[in-house]
């Protein structure tokens, strides 16, 4: 796999699944169909790209993409050409809970350079770039920056280098895909006296009834 070096300062990783049937997007194959999940996860992951492009118009960062599924030649298949070319950099998730994999991401990131990384999925279609431009600069000021999803979960999370001793416990005994995370990530991060700021609250597509917001999303 790629080796993480000479990151820029400002660090975004996507975390997003090879469009697989019957292996993305699990709950909305009932409505889709197998076929159909693996393709909105497709579209929902491009769409997240197309995103980060206007952002890096904006703003000097690089941009890494943890899958998991498929492997690296899939990977780069699938979205090497389709929309970045060289620009993206590819990693797997790796081993472990989803706080294990954001934990590993950030941990690498900062050991390859960056000043600060951004976390962020492709479940969520509202995220513009003004809105990661801001999660940036946030970051100039603040300790944590988390954007709340109003399921109770959060879309972004971004860390600056400076708490990269502990920022670990951030990831440690939180009940992922429940609606205590946002709530419970906010309490670890009172306790460990990190300064936090938080960006507007967005909705996610999960489940069937959230598909009216991928509808509705600006193209």
């Amino acid at each position: 796999m790629e080796n993480l070096t000479n990151l820029s300062q400002q660090h975004l990783i996507i975390f997003t699944r090879y469009p697989e049937a019957n292996r993305t997007k699990t709950r909305l194959i009932p409505l889709l169909g197998a076929e159909g999940a693996a393709n909105l996860q497709r579209q929902m992951t491009e769409h997240t790209l197309s995103t980060v492009q206007k952002l890096q118009e904006l703003v000097n960062v690089s941009v890494e993409v943890r899958f998991a599924g498929g492997n690296l030649q899939l990977m780069q298949a699938w979205l090497g050409d389709n929309l970045f070319g060289e620009n993206l950099i590819y990693q797997p998730q790796g081993e472990g809970d989803l706080g294990e994999k954001m934990m590993r991401s950030l941990s690498d990131s900062f050991h390859a350079g960056a000043k600060k990384t951004i976390i962020i999925g492709t479940d969520c279609p509202d995220i513009d770039s003004q809105l990661l431009s801001t999660g940036f600069a946030h970051l100039d000021n603040f300790d944590l920056v988390l954007g709340p999803a109003i399921d109770g979960g959060y879309y972004l999370i971004g860390l600056r280098l400076s708490v990269k001793e502990v920022f670990a416990e951030l990831f440690q005994n939180i009940d992922w895909g429940t609606s205590q995370v946002f709530q419970q990530t906010i309490n670890i991060a009172q306790k460990l006296k990190l300064s936090s700021i938080y960006l507007q609250p967005l909705a996610d597509v999960d489940r069937p009834e959230d598909l009216e917001i991928w509808g509705k999303r600006e193209i």
